[in-house]
């Protein structure tokens, strides 16, 4: 079976940077996938649906709602 994978450029580039691969290696990528696909008997990583808390929190940013911060520590000091 035969196949084509289309991916954007930014992917491309950051998959590049984080396993310091030449672009013609990030070709085997999808072959690495399927072959732990096939062994896992299944995604080779968890697969996690968001509770109604995160769902909430999503929603809530989503409209707008929540709190924005410039910073790291301007978001630790908002929530002390």
């Amino acid at each position: 079976m035969c196949f084509s994978v289309n991916i954007c450029s930014f992917t491309s580039c950051v998959f590049r940077r984080i396993f310091s691969v030449p672009r013609c290696i990030t070709t085997d990528w999808p072959r690495l996938f399927l072959y732990q696909v096939v062994q896992q008997r299944g995604l080779p990583f968890e697969v996690k649906i968001p509770n109604a808390e995160t769902i909430a929190a999503i929603e809530e940013l989503e409209t707008g709602k929540g709190i924005r911060v410039n910073s790291v520590e301007e978001l630790f000091d908002d929530a002390e």
